[in-house]
């Protein structure tokens, strides 16, 4: 039975199509992999790849894009919304077929391993493929950002998984590890007030009381004139798209601003889309064998 992993890199880097371009062809011309979607950002000034593929293939393209961001990503003139702390900011491995949780953490492993001698920048593991429960969440290990973390990494708790053990200046550091499916979606409002987005991204997140399986932020979108809030779901299932947006949806009423649409980063399970369609339309009785692609190819 053939594996299957998918891999997500984000990279500090939304601006210039020329260097994205670059890392997509990476993956465009390997072996043993293929190409599910890829997207980038203005304002957050960064992009996400997401590919699958047998386990050999994943490794070696995995750190080929590190290597090439390293190369043509330079984080000294980084400037964007979003938080990061590397040119290759984040890099997880997520079990789709065949494949377990622990596979994938060895491949994180492996591949963080080989980025942080082979390239010369520090790397920390998270999720899944950390084992020290103090330093599993993205948010904590990026907290500070790449301009605070030269003081940081000298910290005896954040000593780095792999790799030395000081920041690489033009690079940063890099996070890579394992987890399961994560929906990255964002809501964009009617207004151009950062404090309007930070005070529902509080209102919703887990950290401030919100959805247990939410992570949330507010964005400026400069070049909109707009703001959002910008989320990761880490288990859809339990935290249900739908019932954030409508509870974003009350929460901007609250300050008269209207919602004026939302956004999909990378890829999204079907699953996600059946329980927001069943959730709108109030169907009763609805199983997923009533979606007719679903009848055709099973």
């Amino acid at each position: 039975m053939k594996k299957i992993i998918e891999c997500v890199p984000n990279f500090s880097e939304g601006k210039d199509s020329k260097k994205v371009a670059e890392l997509v062809s990476e993956v465009v011309s390997a072996k043993g992999v293929k190409l599910l979607d890829y997207s980038m950002d203005k304002d957050h000034n960064r992009s996400v790849i997401t590919f699958c593929g047998d386990i050999e293939g994943i490794k070696e393209v995995a750190f080929n894009l590190a290597k090439k961001a390293a190369e043509i990503i330079d984080m000294r003139y980084h400037k964007g919304e979003h938080p990061r702390i590397g040119a290759l900011d984040v890099m997880p491995f997520v079990p789709v077929k065949n494949v377990t949780m622990d596979e994938c953490v060895d491949i994180a492993r492996e591949v963080g391993k080989r980025i942080g001698e082979e390239l010369r920048i520090p790397v920390y593991l998270y999720e899944e493929a950390q084992p020290n429960p103090n330093r599993k969440r993205l948010e904590d290990i990026r907290r500070g950002e790449y301009e605070h973390f030269f003081e940081k990494i000298k910290m005896p708790e954040w000593v780095p998984d792999f790799g030395p053990h000081e920041m690489n200046e033009k690079s940063g550091a890099t996070v890579i590890g394992a987890r399961h499916y994560l929906i990255a979606y964002n809501v964009n409002l009617a207004t151009n007030n950062i404090d309007i987005a930070n005070k529902i991204a509080k209102a919703v997140r887990f950290s401030s009381g919100g959805y247990r399986y939410l992570k949330a932020m507010g964005v400026n979108l400069k070049e909109r004139n707009i703001v959002q809030v910008s989320m990761n779901f880490t288990n859809y299932e339990k935290t249900p798209v739908f019932r954030v947006f409508e509870t974003i949806k009350r929460e901007a009423a609250r300050y008269g601003v209207n919602i004026i649409g939302s956004e999909l980063i990378g890829l999204i399970p079907a699953k996600a889309l059946y329980d927001t369609a069943e959730y709108y339309l109030m169907m009763e009785n609805f199983s997923y064998d009533k979606v007719i692609e679903n009848r055709i190819y099973e």
